[in-house]
């Protein structure tokens, strides 16, 4: 599947957030661990000096040491020492030393692969060595290492996912203001270049005209042309504004009935110059919204519908349960079967009604309907009644209808 270049730089950047999060989580952890390594390796220190100081106070004789530990006593020449004591122990020349010279001494020794602490100090006539053995301390330690590794690595898997998830979110909203300003530029090059391309021909053939001293009559004729080709560039860019406007419609409380006779009324004018006639059969149907953006839907509906035309429009709209539905028909040629799944996206067209290689084009309009329907929370479908021509048709929730309504007609 080929990403658009806002989306691949969505996800780097996602990703990029998810790699920072890991790598501060990855920095929190080894501090954390170091921090509790030197917390243990403190509190094993303290214990097993506890240890040995206790061993020495409590030794009578090398029978009966606590556990874990070994006595070996030098008494003049003789030595005695706790059955068991590890081979290569005790450290004799530490014994004979401390009796000597009466100073304490303490080292770590290795002896048939294990640790041992050996703590010697003057006692009675000579000195006494009590032997630890630190292999408790290493496995607490190695466990400790174990439990961080594990859950620090667990941790950065968690953390990397979690931030690019958030990440993402962060940054979509910014992903879809550049979207919108891509798609608001896109949409302006290419329903603008029609009208303003008329726009300028027509000013250019009146200039032309009027430089030849040609026919008032034409020229009012001409200038009454110019002003309707305006009307069109402004509807257009009406159009695109209310398209490109991402904020949820206002909580107006509307007569969708009232506002589609009126959007009727307003385009009886380019019906009758198309032969058209245009209906209504509308009663109360109260929804909430906009009535700018819900105008400007009807209107799309209904301009799209008088295109296609041969002779008739109906408007329906009437209250159906908790919904609204608005429905407008047309006599027309129908909508081709290949366009329906395509028709309420951008620019769609399909096979034309007449002339040769002609195409149904739907341009913004329909695009513009669906975008406003569904920020109103509804939804809007397209297809071809048995009786033919094209059926378009929007369901909206309905509002309860207050006493006064914004566009309600009086009584």
């Amino acid at each position: 599947m080929t990403r658009s270049p806002d989306e691949r730089v969505l996800r780097r950047t996602a990703w990029r957030v998810g790699l920072q999060t890991a790598a501060a989580v990855a920095v929190t952890v080894a501090v954390l661990g170091a921090v509790a390594g030197l917390v243990v390796l403190r509190s094993q220190h303290h214990a097993e000096d506890q240890l040995v100081r206790s061993a020495i106070d409590q030794a009578d004789d090398v029978g009966d040491p606590p556990a874990g530990t070994w006595l070996v006593v030098l008494d003049g020449e003789r030595r005695s020492a706790t059955p068991g004591l590890p081979a290569g122990l005790p450290g004799a020349a530490d014994l004979r030393q401390t009796a000597q010279d009466h100073l304490a001494r303490s080292f770590d020794v290795h002896a048939g692969g294990r640790e041992y602490r050996l703590r010697t100090e003057p006692f009675r006539d000579g000195a006494i060595q009590v032997v630890l053995d630190l292999r408790g301390e290493h496995e607490e330690r190695e466990r400790l290492v174990q439990a961080l590794l594990i859950a620090g690595s667990a941790g950065l898997v968690l953390a990397a996912l979690a931030g690019a998830w958030l990440g993402r979110r962060a940054v979509a909203p910014l992903a879809a203001a550049l979207a919108l300003q891509r798609r608001f530029v896109a949409d302006a090059g290419h329903e603008l270049r029609t009208p303003v391309t008329l726009l300028s021909t027509r000013a250019q053939l009146i200039r032309r005209r009027l430089r030849k001293g040609g026919d008032p009559a034409a020229l009012a004729s001409e200038a009454d042309e110019l002003v309707r080709d305006a009307g069109v560039l402004a509807g257009v860019l009406d159009d695109l504004l209310v398209a490109a406007d991402p904020r949820e419609p206002p909580a107006d409380r509307l007569d969708l009935g009232r506002l589609a006779d009126e959007a009727a009324g307003a385009a009886r004018a380019e019906a009758r110059a198309r032969a058209v006639v245009v209906r209504t059969e509308t009663g109360r149907a109260p929804v909430t919204g906009s009535e700018v953006s819900l105008r400007r839907a009807v209107t799309a509906l209904l301009d799209n519908a008088i295109r296609h035309a041969r002779r008739e429009v109906l408007v329906h709209v009437a209250r159906e349960g908790r919904a609204v539905v608005l429905t407008v028909t047309d006599d027309g040629p129908g909508i081709d079967e290949s366009v329906l799944p395509t028709i309420f996206d951008r620019f769609s067209s399909g096979p034309g009604d007449g002339g040769a290689g002609a195409r149904r084009r739907y341009g913004l309009g329909l695009a513009l309907v669906s975008e406003i329907v569904a920020r109103h929370g509804g939804s809007v479908t397209a297809g071809n009644p048995a009786a033919g021509g094209a059926r378009l048709q929007v369901r909206l929730p309905a509002a309860r209808f207050p006493e006064t309504t914004k566009n309600s007609p009086a009584g």
